[in-house]
């Protein structure tokens, strides 16, 4: 089968342009199929408080009433992905970008109250429409996708971009070779938050669940709790026949890519 990347790229890295310009140049330059899945960064935020719109966050997850899907809609489906697709153009690679409305691309349903807490219009992914992407790498078309889904009623979400590449990863990996990168600001699972030294270059599941069941955590702690999710993410891609997942710094793509960086996921 062929080769497929499912690419990740965090808010933290869209909300530094040097950055952002450095990953996307490294993302043109893979020759396999790809997919680029953005977050949101802090310009959704940021406009939000310029309009008076107040912003409400739960354990780091917003919650997205009308008004804030509008302002997420047009910063992660409108500015964000152009800038990104306009810029890979000019790096060569012949982006689209698109939604999960785009196409039937994305079906999602308004997840429901969790612990008496309603995140609003928030979306919790029900089907990934691989032909539509297929068709996409058919005619040299690389998606960029922004973490926007759809109802199939009309009614647009705010969906998990870490979601969303593992959820596609998993729907491809009956028909490619897939490989799922989550991209951030540090050089991977790191067993000291504070020192990028400490790069976990393989992580099992044994060894995952030692580091954060609660004893290790209330001793001081190897795993950062936002770290958590993503590898939870990780280990479910894998579970789901996804060959390989790398998490490690997006200025590093290209090795974390040949192996020579990042903290790869193994499913032992």
């Amino acid at each position: 089968m062929d080769k497929l990347l499912v690419i990740k790229i965090g808010g933290n890295i869209i909300d530094d342009e040097k950055k952002l310009s450095s990953f996307l140049q490294s993302f043109a330059a893979i020759a396999e199929n790809k997919i680029l899945v953005h977050g949101g960064g802090k310009l959704a935020t940021n406009l939000a408080n310029r309009l008076g719109i107040e912003q409400k966050m739960v354990e780091g997850r917003r919650i997205t009433d009308e008004e804030t899907l509008k302002i997420v809609t047009m910063v992660y489906a409108g500015y964000i992905s152009k800038n990104i697709v306009a810029q890979l153009q000019s790096y060569g690679c012949n982006a689209m970008g698109l939604t999960g409305a785009d196409g039937n691309l994305i079906s999602a349903h308004k997840r429901n109250s969790v612990s008496e807490i309603d995140y609003g219009l928030a979306g919790d992914i029900d089907k990934i429409n691989a032909e539509v992407l297929e068709r996409l790498f058919d005619n040299d078309l690389i998606p960029v996708l922004s973490p926007i889904t759809h109802d199939g009623k009309g009614q647009l979400l705010n969906t998990n971009a870490d979601t969303i590449a593992q959820e596609i990863a998993k729907e491809l990996a009956n028909n490619f070779d897939v490989e799922l990168i989550y991209c951030f600001e540090k050089a991977g699972v790191l067993l000291d938050v504070n020192d990028e030294n400490t790069v976990i270059k393989k992580l099992t599941r044994e060894e995952y669940q030692e580091l954060k069941s609660p004893k290790t955590l209330n001793a001081g702690g190897k795993i950062f709790s936002g770290m958590i999710p993503k590898l939870d993410n990780a280990f479910t891609a894998i579970d789901a026949g996804v060959k390989k997942v790398v998490i490690g710094k997006a200025e590093q793509l290209l090795e974390i890519i040949s192996g020579k960086a990042g903290t790869t996921i193994v499913n032992e």
